[in-house]
Parts: structure tokens; C-alpha cells; sequence
């Protein structure tokens, strides 16, 4: 059978209408451009017009989906029917304690919690979030921390969805919480030797910047706590953690190009110095164990030659300049060196190549080999290590159909442990197939997409399919397991994730041609690989939805756009859709961190280049797919009213007959609802409304 609305049109009530009113957005260089639907904006989150009208086109959803709803509870369902209720994280060894997170059935938030000397010992719960969460409708722990004589615990929380944090503390002798209480805070905590003072970072209130680097003492009044380090510049972000080997701590200062690391003792952190001062285009991040640093960085070498791909770098202990460091891992330009750890015998590298994550492990002695993978996609890397003098490698595996699973790799011996796979009720991998595709661009760059489906699945181009993408930030979409696919795939649909440009799968020059000037090329590729999986039989040219959020809601607005015909359903979740008004505004939060991902707006050839795509800006009288936009009344990423001009300003303009839905969670930000289990109700409405417009049988399908 289908589920479909199957209801008239005549009886469903008629979408809200936004008031009009004028309103001219002004560039410095002269350019204006009208913004009727400006109005929405309220940074206050109070205006008795603006919310009258996100509850409308709440009650609006609500109103369209109802004849839906058996659907979206079973959904949800099967989504929360995969979930072991009562799991736990694997737990990691710290200075002598086993820390872990576990959940109770029927329970939304974790509880943190350690043990001394064995897991066999006695629990000691740190913080059980579900008392904390209790008659809050956001909340969330976003950091914890604790002293190096592991008698204090630090964590840092937010009950709005803002991302802006407080940071408590406890005593884990007595159970005391403490009065302390900073706020405006991100949630990077570093305790210091003397296991009273916390630096920590503080974020500007307005455009939530990470502006300044603060110490506090346990007991003395935040509003004493001294400036350590204040950031001028507001196209840097901040964060501050420890070296490898516990003796500094380290300010790391980076914007989209360029970089810095100002690290102090941690015995004595009064002076913190300049491992090497920032330069345009130069980008570098450093560790420190065996009295040297180990630096991974883009920056030429004496020879001279760029190191877009990155590579990894030794300096002596004293170092202070670029020119003290000694090249150890060359560049390559096939191999994207994407982050390392590093360990008394050996340094594990995780790179970059074909689009596949894989793990390098480098000998003390020079020897080097590579961790295995069995399947053709997959995705690697880097797990919860936090002891260096271990011979053990703990690593993270998954793909589209093996669930997550974290291994331990004995690298002198080569004895591999599975520790965990995270169980999945009722889900059988070998039903399942993943395989790599590569679609062919307009400009002839081939495109690698990973794709799943349910065995007995046939190419014969009759199939409905969802196709996801991010593509911005150097952010790589890897082909992890997702759950909630599952009941799509079982519905017999196929889900391809399209690794396309403005991502670094294919290393840093693939992120590089999807932005600034070349950020057209992202939306191609999507446009693209859609063509080609339709022509390989993959789906029917009128079963194929998008889905994307945040920068990828930014995709979806530039290919709803651009090819509307491709697409019978456009699934859109925080997108990023007003680009050249929120760029011209620098009390935006984020706003002026990006110059370097999208442009400055203030330079009218980014103004041109930008306003050419800028989804908002670009909606014109066309027919365009079924939508379902979603957002965040909290949003600090990307605020509540860019989807909401959107939606007001599309529905002028659809001259089509499909619907648009606006959905808005009152009460969260960008990530959506808190807890395990309530954002996977959101996630079911969604995919209910894509299977009733493409026509996807609303049962299981046998095979």
C-alpha cells in the first residue's frame, strides 16, 4: 500500500501569509536590496507578531500532517525501537579511574559516571543529566573536566540551545556543588596543576565569539577572574586544552586560513608564548610529548613548496619560529593529513585518500603500516586515547551498513580487540549492501558518492532515493551508520551520500574549489551526481529527495533553485539561505569568523558573487519541489528568521502545487531538541511527509 494525504485542497487550511514591509538592506559600497520579510527579525526572540507567525505555520504542519501521523508514529517506532535503552559507552582509563557514560531505560540524558582502580569497582556517578534536565524543555552538558588530582569536577551546560554555557562545579569527595558559577562561556575547561584554578573560554554575549581567555579560582567571585589572553581579531575562533603529556596548556587561535598556538606550563601557566606567530594562509596545530612538538601544518618548507595537503612537522622543546621546525611526514599530494596522536612508541596519523579515511601507524623505528578496512566505504579514525604510554590503539569503524564499533589495535603485537559495536535491536547487516559510485561533474571532476540499499534492490530506475550533502567548511561527510536510514531502506529506497566540493574528502583542494569564488561548484555537484545516479538506474527521475542542513540547507536552497525538476522533495533543517544579509552583519553571530569560507559582502565582487547564489535572494516564479524546513527559535548558527524570510518570501513566489512546511522548535538551536529520543520524533514527521510525496510504500517491504 501508499500512504498519501489524499486530502483536497479546498480542505486544508490555507498557508500563513507573512505581512509585507518595506525594509532596504544596504552594502557599503551602494548596492541595496529590498527585504520585505526583514521584520522577522527579532534578536530578543519577543515580538508578538513574529511568534504569532512561526505559530502558525506550526499549527500549519501540524494541520497538513495530521492524516500522516499514524505513519510518523510508526516511524518513530522503529527509529526508537533500534536504540538498547540501558547502553553505555566504552569505558577509557584516566589517572587511575575508568570513565564512562551510560544510559537508563527509558531515560533521555546520560549519566557520567567512573570507577577507581576496575570496572569492577564501585560507581561513582559524576552527573546524571536527566536530574539536572528535569522540567527544563533544552538542556545539555556540553564539557566536563576534572582536576588533575581527580578530586573536582568542571562541566559547562546550557538549558536554552543557545551555546552559550555555564560552568559549575563539584566535589567528588563530598558531592558539594560549588556556588561558583561563570557564564557566557563556550566549553573548553583546562584545570592547572594546582587543581584550583580553571582557564576557560568567554564568549562575547552578542555575536557569541570566542573573544577572551579567562582563569578562575576556585572560591573568589567570577566577576574577578583574571584576562589572560583577549583575541583582537574577530575572524579567529579560540578553544583551550593540554598537551599530550599533561605539561602545557595551550590557547589554540584559528580562523578558516591561518593559525596560532600560545601554550604555559601547566606547573606554573603565568606566561603563555608564541609557538609561532600567526601568518596569513599558514594553518598548524601542535602536540607535545618526548621534551618535543609535533605539528601539523600547510606551511612551505625551507624548499619552499606549499603543503596544501598538510604535513606533519618536529620542533625542539625551546622552539619559536616556523623556522625551527624540521620536516618529518612530507606532503603528498594524493593524501590529505587530516589530524594525529601521538604515543610513547609510535604516532598514529589518520589521513585522507580516494575518499577514504584510513589510520597510518608510524614506528619508533621508522616502520609503517596502515589499520585494515574490509568493505569499499567506510569511515575511520581516531577514538578516546587518552593514555600515551601504551603499547594499544583504540580506533572507531563504521560504514553505511556496520553499525559504530570501536576496536583496540595492539601495535607492537598486532592483536586486535573489539570492544564495542553499538548494538542495533533487530537489524541484520548482511541484508544490507554499500557500495562507491563516481558521478561525473559539468566539468568533468568525478564525484565519489557513497550509496546503500537493501539487498534484492534492482537498477532499473523505478526506485525512490535520498540524497544527502553538506559540502562546506572542509567538512567531510563520511559514510558513518545511521539508524533512522534503516526504515527507509527497508521501505526499499536508496540513500547516497554525495561527497561533493567545499568538503575535504578528496583533501584540501577539493575544499578549496567549493568556496569563495568557486562555491558554485558545490551545488553543481549535487545537481550532478543526482543526473547521473538517475541515469545508472539508482531512482526514478521524479522519486528523488535532498536533504541537507545548516551550510547544507544552504545547498538545498541553491538546487531548489537551480533544478527544481530534479527533485520531487527538498528536506531543508537550519539552512543557511540569506547569505549576503547575514554576512553584512557583523553582530550576526559567526558572521565575521567566515569572511574566508564565503567572502566579505563590504568587497562588491564578493557582494556579486554571492548574491548569485544566495538562496533567499535568487527565488524567482517557478514551480518548486515539496519542502519540509525546519529550525530553531534558539539558533545561534543560523538564526530562526533566515528560514523563516524564506518560506514567506517562496510562498509568493511557488507557482507549483506541492507543499511547504515551516516547522519550528520553539524551544532549542541549531542541533534541535535535547535528549536521545525527542529529536527522533522530529526526524520521523520529516520522513513521513518525503515518503507520502514519493509515493514509498508506508510498510516494510519483504525480501
Amino acid at each position: 500500500m501508499t500512504t498519501t494525504l489524499n486530502v483536497p485542497a479546498a480542505d486544508l487550511p490555507a498557508p500563513p501569509d507573512a505581512a509585507k514591509k518595506p525594509y532596504t538592506v544596504k552594502a557599503p559600497h551602494g548596492a541595496q536590496r529590498s527585504d520585505e520579510y526583514y521584520w522577522l527579525r527579532d534578536d530578543k526572540r519577543k515580538n508578538p507578531e513574529m511568534l504569532a507567525y512561526l505559530n502558525a505555520e506550526n499549527a500549519y504542519v501540524d494541520a497538513v500532517m495530521k492524516p500522516l501521523k499514524p505513519l510518523e508514529d510508526k516511524l518513530y517506532g522503529e527509529i526508537v525501537g533500534r536504540i538498547k535503552q540501558d547502553d553505555s559507552s566504552v569505558p577509557y582509563r584516566e589517572r587511575g579511574y575508568w570513565y564512562y557514560t551510560r544510559f537508563e531505560t527509558g531515560q533521555d540524558y546520560p549519566i557520567h559516571a567512573r570507577r577507581k582502580g576496575s570496572m569492577e569497582d564501585a560507581e561513582q556517578v559524576l552527573l546524571d543529566v536527566n536530574a539536572m534536565a528535569k522540567g527544563k524543555d533544552y538542556f545539555s552538558v556540553g564539557a566536563m573536566e576534572v582536576t588533575q588530582d581527580n578530586q573536582i569536577l568542571a562541566w559547562a551546560d546550557d538549558a536554552v540551545g543557545r551555546r552559550q554555557y555555564k560552568i559549575r562545579f563539584k566535589n567528588l569527595a563530598t558531592g558539594e556543588i560549588y556556588s561558583d558559577v561563570i557564564e557566557n562561556t563556550s566549553t573548553d575547561l583546562v584545570w592547572a596543576d594546582d587543581n584550583k584554578t580553571l582557564f576557560y573560554v568567554e564568549n562575547d554575549p552578542k555575536t557569541l565569539l570566542t573573544v577572551r581567555i579567562k582563569k578562575h579560582v576556585l572560591g573568589t567571585p567570577a566577576s574577578k577572574d583574571v584576562l589572560v589572553y583577549e583575541e583582537k581579531d574577530d575572524s579567529f575562533y579560540m578553544g583551550i586544552e593540554r598537551s599530550r603529556d599533561d605539561a602545557y596548556i595551550c590557547i589554540n587561535i584559528h580562523s578558516t586560513v591561518s593559525s596560532e598556538v600560545r601554550c604555559a606550563p601547566a606547573a606554573d601557566p603565568k606566561e603563555f608564548f608564541v609557538l609561532a606567530p600567526r601568518q596569513r594562509d599558514v594553518e598548524y596545530d601542535a602536540d607535545h610529548l618526548g621534551g618535543r612538538w609535533v605539528i601539523r601544518t600547510n606551511a612551505p618548507g625551507a624548499d619552499g613548496k606549499p603543503a596544501p595537503n598538510f604535513k606533519l612537522v618536529t620542533a625542539d622543546d625551546g622552539a619559536r619560529s616556523i623556522k625551527e621546525w624540521k620536516d618529518w611526514i612530507a606532503h603528498r599530494d594524493d593524501v590529505f593529513v587530516e589530524g594525529f596522536e601521538l604515543f610513547d612508541g609510535f604516532t598514529a596519523v589518520a589521513e585522507r585518500s580516494n575518499a577514504l579515511e584510513r589510520l597510518r601507524l608510524i614506528g619508533k623505528d621508522g616502520k609503517e603500516e596502515f589499520v585494515k578496512a574490509d568493505e569499499p566505504a567506510f569511515s575511520m579514525g581516531l577514538s578516546v586515547n587518552s593514555e600515551h604510554d601504551t603499547p594499544w590503539l583504540r580506533y572507531t569503524y563504521t560504514s553505511l551498513t556496520t553499525p559504530a564499533t570501536t576496536y583496540e589495535l595492539n601495535t607492537a603485537t598486532g592483536e586486535r580487540k573489539l570492544l564495542k559495536r553499538q548494538p542495533v535491536i533487530g537489524y541484520d547487516a548482511d541484508k544490507y549492501v554499500t557500495e562507491r559510485f563516481w558521478a561525473t561533474a559539468r566539468d568533468g571532476v568525478k564525484v565519489p558518492v557513497s550509496l546503500v540499499y537493501k539487498k534484492g534492490f534492482e537498477k532499473n530506475g523505478k526506485a525512490a532515493l535520498l540524497q544527502y550533502a553538506y559540502g562546506s567548511y572542509g567538512m567531510s561527510m563520511d559514510p558513518g551508520f545511521n539508524s533512522t536510514v534503516v526504515s527507509l531502506l527497508d521501505r526499499g529506497m536508496v540513500y547516497a551520500i554525495a561527497h561533493i566540493r567545499g568538503g575535504q574528502e578528496m583533501g584540501r583542494k577539493w575544499y578549496d574549489d567549493g568556496k569563495l569564488f568557486h562555491k558554485q561548484n558545490t551545488f553543481n555537484d549535487f545537481v550532478d551526481v543526482t543526473a547521473d545516479l538517475v541515469k545508472a538506474g539508482y531512482a526514478a527521475p521524479d522519486r528523488v529527495a535532498a536533504y541537507g542542513g545548516s551550510a547544507g540547507g544552504l545547498l538545498m536552497g541553491a538546487i531548489a533553485n537551480m533544478a527544481p525538476d530534479k527533485y520531487r522533495v527538498v528536506l531543508s533543517q537550519v539552512p543557511f539561505v540569506d547569505v549576503v544579509t547575514t554576512m553584512l552583519d557583523a553582530s550576526i553571530p559567526l558572521t565575521t569568523n567566515e569572511y574566508d569560507e564565503w567572502g566579505n559582502p563590504e568587497k562588491k565582487d564578493y557582494y556579486d558573487y554571492m548574491l548569485s547564489y544566495s538562496p533567499y535572494d535568487n527565488l524567482k516564479k517557478q514551480a518548486y519541489p515539496a519542502m519540509f524546513v525546519g529550525t530553531g527559535l534558539w539558533d545561534s548558527q543560523v538564526q530562526y528568521w533566515e528560514p523563516a524570510k524564506y518560506v514567506a518570501r517562496l510562498r509568493d513566489l511557488d507557482t507549483g502545487k506541492q507543499p511547504v512546511l515551516f516547522r519550528t522548535n520553539m524551544d532549542a538551536g541549531h542541533g534541535g531538541k535535547s535528549g536521545r529520543f525527542r529529536r527522533f520524533r522530529e526526524q520521523a514527521e520529516m520522513y513521513s511527509f518525503m515518503i507520502d510525496q514519493m509515493q514509498v510504500s508506508a510498510d516494510i517491504v519483504a525480501k
